[in-house]
């Protein structure tokens, strides 16, 4: 299976959709030098200073300026202390730098806030999940799904697929196919069934997923890598050299390549 590419790209996607304002240095400035102003709108600057704050820690996490991120974010909170988003950013930096306490008690107090969110829930269960709390991590993907008023269900479908299918193949192909029903194009959960038929030597299905994934998503080394493989099973030869020569330009270096390297046409 696919675990850890889905895992991480899911990943990303629930910080950004954590929320979608975006400010410059300027405008931060400005918000919290007008906190000093005694105004009417004094709680609105507060919530603009938390976004902008929260925004720039996003951005500092994405150039792996980590400490400058922890300020921002920290400010964020220092600004409004019940700003749910800011803790649930919190939580994925304390995630990336290892420090777990941190990290569960940040998404906890996020949840805590703001039990309606689901980007922070999908974010919880990632971190459950990667700890092998995986009971924890169903339960905590599934409150994310289950949620009408969260826009992409499928991705926490699609991650709760990933966590229990080494342990539950049958319920991770249940959640993949339920993905597929909140978004019949979502190319994560398209691969992961592409993948699934293909170990069932499915192979025309596996092809017919593989079609639907090339339509929505740009090409991993693990997708042409499937692809080749599929398509060798099929005699689909063009397709075989197609796929392997822009797994060898592209991603000379990946393990998918080296695999390719080594295999028996």
């Amino acid at each position: 299976m696919l675990i850890s590419t889905v895992l991480s790209a899911c990943g990303p996607l629930a910080l950004v959709s954590a929320v979608g304002t975006t400010v410059n240095n300027a405008a931060y400035n400005a918000a919290e030098r007008d906190l000093n102003n005694p105004q009417p709108s004094r709680k609105e600057q507060a919530f603009k200073v938390a976004i902008a704050n929260m925004n720039l820690g996003i951005e500092y996490m994405r150039q792996g300026k980590y400490e400058e991120a922890l300020d921002k974010l920290n400010r964020s909170i220092l600004a409004k202390p019940d700003f749910a988003p800011s803790y649930n950013v919190l939580g994925l930096l304390y995630q990336h730098l290892g420090e777990n306490e941190n990290a569960e008690a940040h998404f906890q107090k996020s949840l805590k806030l703001d039990p309606s969110d689901s980007s922070t829930y999908n974010n919880y269960g990632l971190f459950l999940c990667q700890n092998d709390r995986l009971e924890e991590a169903e339960a905590t993907f599934l409150n994310a799904a289950n949620n009408p008023f969260y826009d992409n269900p499928e991705i926490a479908y699609t991650n709760a697929g990933i966590c229990v299918f080494e342990s539950k193949p049958e319920t991770g192909e249940k959640y993949f196919k339920e993905a597929l029903a909140k978004n019949p194009e979502f190319s994560q959960a398209l691969l992961q069934m592409a993948d699934i038929s293909y170990v069932r030597r499915e192979y025309n299905l596996a092809h017919q997923y593989l079609e639907r994934y090339k339509n929505n998503s740009s090409h991993t080394p693990k997708s042409l890598w499937l692809g080749i493989r599929v398509y060798s099973e099929l005699g689909y030869k063009d397709d075989v050299s197609s796929y392997a020569l822009l797994l060898k330009n592209k991603y000379p270096d990946s393990e998918e390549a080296q695999a390719m390297m080594e295999w028996d046409f």
